[in-house]
């Protein structure tokens, strides 16, 4: 285990339904005493905020309601919120704010392709964009920066950690995320190398779309198969959890002094306490709370500050069975 608190440190390179949520004052933690404005004509900052649904998880749950808290009235913002799952939709309301005039576009975007266009848009409107929690395949000039989690890093970090296990025997089941996400090419990515230079067995390998249900659906059918398998490898906890039900109802025993190995990822709180319990083996961290250093750039752009560095990388660790404590979970669960 790694034990690093939900904080952010600065680094180099290294379907659903649209609804758009208009958000004012409230909101809770408000910053009151660096309220940004702005300064030309003391008006609020209007903010266009792209998100995916918060249902999604706990993560994007949390994700979302930081997003909130932030950007408020008394913090100097005017902000819209618009939620989709679906990458063709985001894409329409990031149009739809840029008519609108916003002056900052914020966007956590669904799939990484398809975004070269709406963000030159926006750059050509005079509206400026910074990206957060996941990366798109897009030139960095047509961004200010990004302030994201390296899916790439969190997928070797738990390769690394399954390697280490040094099982006799690899036969996984591989429950992925939306097609085309970041988090879900990077959790991704990191398996399918270790799959393939190391001769493990892949039994399955099938999107959720981060949803228990199909989980569990997907990890039923396996055990309807009567094919082996010891690795259930689950790109965030909701399809975890999922799997870990269709488990139980088969009787199967997993997690620390069982059959099966359970891997999840984003660090809910609950996620952590199944790892804490020895039911789950490894969970990997993703931190949803972003907007502190997105308010930091935008205070930096309205003083007339350069803004040097293109990507922030999120802290992040990983838990496991053997090493976890209580602190770490009241530290860093969501």
């Amino acid at each position: 285990m790694i034990s690093r608190r939900n904080f952010l440190k600065g680094a180099g390179l290294a379907g659903g339904t649209l609804a758009l949520v208009g958000c004012g004052g409230g909101g809770g933690a408000a910053t009151t005493d660096d309220t940004t404005t702005d300064e030309a004509s003391g008006e609020l900052i209007s903010v266009g905020i792209i998100n995916n649904d918060p249902n999604e998880s706990g993560y994007r749950t949390a994700n979302d309601k930081d997003m909130k808290e932030t950007f408020t009235e008394e913090n100097g913002f005017a902000a819209e919120f618009a939620y989709s799952m679906k990458n063709e939709e985001q894409i329409a309301s990031a149009q739809q704010f840029i008519q609108n005039g916003v002056k900052y576009l914020l966007v956590s975007a669904a799939d990484t392709a398809g975004w070269d266009t709406p963000l030159q848009d926006a750059l050509d409107a005079g509206t400026q964009t910074i990206l957060f929690d996941r990366v798109v395949d897009a030139p960095e000039d047509l961004y200010v920066a990004a302030v994201v989690s390296d899916m790439d890093a969190e997928g070797q970090t738990a390769v690394d950690w399954l390697t280490d296990q040094a099982l006799p025997e690899y036969n996984i089941i591989h429950i992925q995320g939306v097609m085309g996400s970041a988090a879900q090419v990077g959790r991704t990515g990191a398996l399918d190398e270790a799959v393939a230079a190391n001769g493990w067995n892949l039994v399955v390998q099938q999107t959720a779309d981060w949803n228990a249900e199909t989980a569990q659906q997907i990890t039923q059918s396996v055990i309807d198969s009567g094919q082996s398998f010891n690795v259930i490898y689950a790109e965030n906890d909701d399809m975890a959890k999922g799997a870990v039900a269709a488990l139980d109802a088969a009787g199967i025993t997993h997690g620390k002094d069982g059959d099966v190995i359970i891997m999840g990822f984003d660090h809910n709180t609950w996620a952590l306490e199944e790892v804490m319990a020895g039911r789950w083996n490894y969970d990997g961290q993703c931190n949803p709370y972003q907007a502190s250093t997105i308010l930091d750039i935008i205070n930096k752009l309205e003083a007339g500050e350069e803004v040097t560095e293109k990507t922030v990388i999120m802290e992040e660790g990983y838990a496991d069975c053997d090493t976890i404590t209580q602190e770490y979970i009241d530290e860093n669960g969501i």
